[in-house]
């Protein structure tokens, strides 16, 4: 059984195995719901979200957000903290700047890079964990949950679908963020899922079977714009407030959908050596670049 549904600006599906068609279909639709959930909690595209009441307010003062949402917003901030920045929980004035938000892509001039980057930076956002409250240091700085948001919704649909007995399934977030729970009766190894050339993406540079474990690939192909020859890709490197200069992609598989979204993207920005030095054992990274030697190879 497949089903898909929309939701936080992405399309997210289900694949799953099992015997009894009802049991099946209650588990999907509650995941979907789950998802539904979410885009009210996390959506940036929804005014009445609690993501954008932060953005919102945090400047005047703290926001009281809920045990979620603080948690998520804690996750966020060690991983902008532990990439040195690569990623980071504050680009929303840049991801607007350059017209990923709801667009497609402009150049913005250096004057008007130079004119939002003050409002850039993690450092700009203080969580308080005794009040549970969100605060900005300074007016324009703004949330973005594009470089997490995805994973954590595969995870908590993976968590829906467990407790109702799912054991084998595959969960997509817009085919970049995977999960695979168990393995097809057809495949003890797990999915099978393809990395593609992130160059031609009908040609498969390798392949790799998930069970009990995510896979997310971010790429310079995914999402970009052409000015005058040169390609200027959707992932931002927000300690410049440029585009990043790589080539590529990079997929990560991790134990969980959160922390393959969330490191795809700052190791893509960051390097091959930077990665190799500060991946966790538990990850596995592989880096796709025609200029290399080797177009896909995983880190040792």
């Amino acid at each position: 059984m497949v089903e898909h549904c929309d939701a936080m600006g992405s399309t997210y599906s289900i694949a799953l195995y099992g015997n009894n068609q009802a049991e099946m279909r209650a588990a999907i639709d509650a995941a979907f719901a789950e998802v539904a959930r979410l885009d009210s909690l996390l959506s940036n595209y929804r005014a009445e979200s609690e993501w954008s009441e932060v953005n919102r307010y945090a400047a005047d003062g703290p926001v009281r957000v809920s045990p979620e949402l603080f948690q998520l917003l804690a996750k966020c901030m060690v991983v902008s903290h532990e990439s040195e920045g690569a990623f980071d929980i504050a680009v929303g004035p840049l991801i607007k700047l350059w017209g990923f938000y709801k667009g497609s892509g402009r150049l913005p001039s250096q004057a008007e890079v130079a004119d939002v980057m003050p409002s850039v930076g993690w450092e700009h956002v203080a969580l308080d964990a005794a009040s549970r409250t969100v605060r900005f240091d300074c007016v324009g700085v703004e949330l973005d949950p594009g470089g997490i948001g995805k994973g954590y919704a595969v995870d908590c649909m993976v968590d829906v679908m467990r407790r109702r007995g799912v054991e084998i399934a595959l969960v997509a977030g817009s085919e970049s963020t995977l999960f695979g729970m168990g393995a097809p009766p057809d495949e003890p190894r797990g999915w099978r899922v393809r990395i593609k050339d992130p160059h031609n993406r009908q040609r498969t540079l390798d392949e790799v079977f998930l069970k009990d474990s995510s896979l997310s690939t971010s790429g310079s192909t995914e999402k970009f714009f052409r000015v005058e020859g040169r390609v200027y890709s959707h992932i931002m490197d927000p300690r410049t407030g440029f585009p990043a200069e790589a080539n590529g992609s990079v997929s990560v598989i991790a134990p969980h959908a959160i922390d393959s979204e969330a490191w795809a993207k700052p190791y893509f920005v960051l390097g091959r050596e930077w990665t190799a030095q500060h991946r966790p054992e538990e990850f596995r990274v592989c880096f796709c670049d025609e200029n290399q030697e080797e177009p896909c190879s995983w880190l040792p």
